[in-house]
């Protein structure tokens, strides 16, 4: 018995050899000092955790039997990382502990030369920003914010470094004036109180000093402190000019509704006068004889002067228009979509497209109500869908306190934009891409009361009134390969776009993100999920594909699959190998009413995910 318990344990320490064990101890390591009330580690990592370049535990990829990325997204993590755990997995490319509740330092990546990605917002840590971050010679992105850390911004100047958010911290001083530091906008330093510099337009103080005097000195140093006291007096007066100068600039851009005024989700806190007198200026017109052109007489129960005494705040903003909602003073609320881009058209063609668009009625539609036309402002009024859109339900939130969303609410959703988009394709036989601009913030929410997720499509039938290619690039089919490579757009290009909002729903991910494939080659997959999915299915490595939410309700796993399958259809490069709309959604209603029968053909480049 002794001999064969002997034997054992002899053989789970040869095992464990060929496993790298320091990579092993370190993940447990981890493993034990977190806790996740959606995600149970101890279940998940068990066993080696790589095995033939694949990796059985939640979060971990593997290349040439290393681990190379440790990915624990939104899954309320709570503790503090043990601090030196990851330098014992040296050929670490990619770290993700974003969207959970970790507090603490930030762990320390020392000797860690082949990191890429870093993102570690909207947690808790703490502390300051290890100086050594700036030895990491590969590192592509840094995400820090959204979480308490404390005082100065290291000087980052990798060559390599495309993208970097340190906002919504606790930092202050200079900002280091390095070449890459200042490649970077000003929201991505932006509510920390106390940062300072030319990237975010404040000046940073001047404190002159003094070499030290001799006692003996006494008059002279009397006159010198007077001297240094009036030089420290006229630079602060000339700083406080400068800071008023910078706020009067500030308030006046907020005065014309833009970015400095918004909240994360796109409102503005400003006073009713203040909107007010935006609208006033942004509709004015020196004729003053246009007024809102409804498409049915009876809603026409407001007007012009309604709408230009509304209160306003900003529920959106596009490349192409900003979205208002704008609450009358009879109380009703619609919403009111300024487009740019489009003064180049004339009131005929303007006009007669959208009294086309006017005329759709549709259940899954956003309905449009009336319209303003002048050579300057061009204003569409909507319906009012007050429960946010599709992105913000998919991605935003993710953490503590958030209601999954699962598989009947996501094959309810998909359903709608699906019989909104076959609608469009069967009514604008007319437009070559009867919609042209699908994404998930184009796709509004209602709940019923049974709590019922329900969906309609807005921004819809555009296409025609761009004036140009440069503006057709600002929209959704302007990411289709056909675009890419010059060809002519068909309703085809609808198809692929609602493939990767499928695929978005899917997944999870965020288009146009980074993505790492699981053998370990990190590519930028600009706005196009198919490509990130088609490899990691063609690894056999289905279950990664996704949404962590859909994985931990253990429901809907193969209906998603199934779905994967056709967005991988509906996503190919060669535009005429795309199914139609209609086809399109009597398989995703055979997938919500009978997966277990379901039995389609596959194009070349799909993979069947189907069992006999």
């Amino acid at each position: 018995m002794r001999r064969t318990i002997l034997f054992f344990v002899l053989f789970l320490v040869v095992e464990s050899a060929e496993f790298f064990p320091n990579e092993r101890d370190a993940l447990l390591q981890l493993r034990d000092s977190v806790n996740s009330s959606v995600l149970n580690l101890h279940s998940h990592w068990t066993g080696p955790p790589c095995y033939n370049n694949q990796s059985k535990w939640a979060g971990i990829s593997c290349s040439n039997g290393h681990v190379n990325q440790l990915v624990l997204e939104g899954i309320q993590l709570t503790g503090s990382l043990p601090p030196t755990f990851l330098l014992h997995i040296t050929y670490l490319t990619k770290i993700s502990f974003r969207n959970n509740l970790l507090y603490g330092p930030v762990p320390n990546l020392t000797g860690l030369i082949y990191l890429e990605f870093v993102f570690l917002s909207d947690n808790r840590f703490s502390g300051l920003i290890p100086f050594g971050y700036t030895e990491l010679k590969k590192l592509t992105e840094l995400e820090l914010q959204g979480n308490d850390l404390e005082g100065s911004i290291p000087p980052f100047n990798q060559q390599t470094l495309i993208g970097f958010n340190v906002s919504s911290n606790k930092l202050e001083g200079p900002i280091p004036e390095t070449p890459i530091l200042k490649r970077f906008s000003k929201s991505c330093y932006e509510n920390n109180a106390n940062l300072c510099g030319e990237v975010v337009g404040i000046p940073c103080s001047i404190s002159p000093a003094s070499p030290p005097k001799a006692p003996s000195e006494k008059k002279k140093n009397g006159l010198k402190v007077w001297s240094i006291a009036l030089i420290a007096a006229a630079v602060a007066v000339l700083v406080l000019i400068s800071i008023m100068f910078i706020l009067f600039r500030y308030f006046r851009k907020s005065r014309r509704m833009e970015t400095q005024g918004e909240d994360k989700q796109g409102n503005i806190s400003i006073e009713n006068v203040v909107k007010r007198s935006y609208w006033s200026k942004s509709t004015e017109d020196p004729e003053k004889t246009l007024d809102l052109i409804f498409f049915e007489k009876d809603m026409s129960v407001f007007d012009m002067d309604d709408l230009l005494r509304a209160s306003a705040e900003v529920l959106g903003k596009g490349k192409l228009s900003t979205t208002y909602k704008a609450i009358l003073e009879s109380g009703s609320v619609v919403a009111v979509k300024r487009l740019k881009e489009m003064n180049s058209l004339s009131k005929k063609e303007f006009t007669q497209q959208v009294q086309l668009l006017g005329k759709l009625k549709h259940e899954n539609l956003v309905e449009m109500l009336s319209f303003y036309y002048s050579k300057e402002e061009k204003l569409i009024v909507y319906e009012y869908v007050p429960q946010g859109d599709l992105f913000g339900l998919l991605h935003e939130n993710r953490g503590i306190g958030r209601q999954p969303l699962n598989w009947t609410a996501r094959i309810s959703i998909i359903k709608d934009v699906a019989k909104g988009l076959n609608f469009l394709h069967q009514s604008l036989q007319s437009h070559k891409v009867p919609h042209g601009n699908i994404r998930s913030k184009n796709v509004l929410i209602q709940q019923d009361q049974s709590k019922n997720y329900h969906s309609k499509l807005t921004d819809y039938g555009f296409f025609p009134l761009l004036p140009s290619k440069e503006s057709l690039r600002k929209i959704a089919v302007g990411k289709s390969p056909e675009f890419s490579q010059g060809k002519k757009l068909t309703r085809k290009a609808d198809i692929y776009c609602f493939g990767i909002l499928l695929l978005e729903v899917i997944t999870g991910k965020v288009p146009g993100e980074l993505f790492s494939p699981e053998n370990g080659v990190t590519s930028y997959v600009d706005d196009d999920l198919s490509e990130w999915v088609r490899t990691v299915v063609n690894n056999d490595w289905s279950t990664d594909i996704l949404d962590m939410e859909i994985l931990a309700q253990k429901e809907g796993y193969d209906e998603m699959l199934m779905l994967t399958e056709l967005a991988l259809q509906c996503t190919v490069e060669a535009p005429e190998k795309r199914p139609k709309m209609s086809e399109v959604l009597r398989r995703i209603e055979e997938i919500e009413l009978e997966p277990k029968n379901l039995v389609t053909d596959v194009e070349d480049d799909s993979v069947s995910y189907l069992k006999t």
